[in-house]
C-alpha cells in the first residue's frame, strides 16, 4: 500500500468504527457522526495531516548512507517499499546483516510520506463502489472498470477488495459488514 500511495493510486483508506463513534452511530445518523465539527473520527478531519509509518531501516553508522544527488544531504533511512525482495539492494542488505524494522517502530523523523485528509465519511464496509475500490489501490480488470454497472459482489474485482479486507481484519469482520470510517487524502510534501 505504501507503493500505491507513492504512485498516487491510493487516495482513500477505510478503518472500522470503534468506541465512541460506534456508540454515536447507534443514536445518530452516519452523516452526523462523520461531520468534522462533531470531532468523532479518531483519524482527524479535513485539513489534518497524517504521517505514514512504513517498514524502514536506519542506515546511520552502517557505512552505506548515501546521497541521492551530489547536492543533497546524506540519506539516513531506507524504506522497504523501495527495495524489492530478491533485488541487488535486498541481497546487499542481507549480506551486511541489516534487518528491516517494522513500521510501528518508525520514528517521526524518518517519515517521508505526509497525507492531508480531504474528506471523512461513514458507511457500511460492503457499500464500497468500484471507484472507491480503485481509490483503495486495487487493480481493476478492464471488464470491471466501468462504474456504469451497479456493484456486483460476485465478480472478481469486489472479491479482491473483500480478500484484502479479510487479510487485514479477518473474515468475521467482513461478514458483519461493520461501519467504517472512509478517510480520503492527498499526498503533501513533508
Amino acid at each position: 500500500m505504501v507503493r500505491a500511495v507513492l504512485e498516487g493510486r491510493k487516495t482513500v483508506t477505510r478503518r472500522a468504527v470503534k468506541g465512541a463513534g460506534l456508540k454515536w452511530l447507534e443514536e445518530f445518523t452516519p452523516e452526523y457522526v462523520a461531520n468534522p465539527e462533531n470531532g468523532l473520527c479518531p483519524y482527524g478531519k479535513p485539513g489534518d495531516r497524517l504521517w505514514v509509518r512504513e517498514t524502514f531501516m536506519d542506515l546511520l553508522g552502517t557505512g552505506i548512507e548515501h546521497r541521492p544527488t551530489p547536492e543533497s544531504a546524506i540519506q539516513r533511512y531506507c524504506y522497504g517499499a523501495d527495495v524489492r525482495p530478491g533485488s541487488f539492494a535486498d541481497d546487499t542488505r542481507k549480506d551486511m546483516g541489516l534487518k528491516w524494522k517494522p513500521s510501528i517502530h518508525m520514528p517521526r523523523a524518518a517519515c517521508r510520506i505526509l497525507l492531508e485528509i480531504t474528506a471523512v465519511r461513514v458507511e457500511r464496509l460492503q457499500a464500497i463502489s468500484r471507484a472507491d475500490i480503485r481509490a483503495e489501490a486495487l487493480e481493476c480488470p478492464p471488464e470491471l472498470a466501468s462504474d456504469d454497472v451497479s456493484p456486483n459482489y460476485r465478480d472478481g474485482y469486489p472479491k479482491a477488495w473483500r480478500e484484502l479486507w479479510e487479510s487485514i481484519n479477518g473474515a468475521e469482520s467482513w461478514n458483519s459488514n461493520p461501519w467504517v470510517w472512509v478517510v480520503e487524502f492527498k499526498r503533501v510534501t513533508p
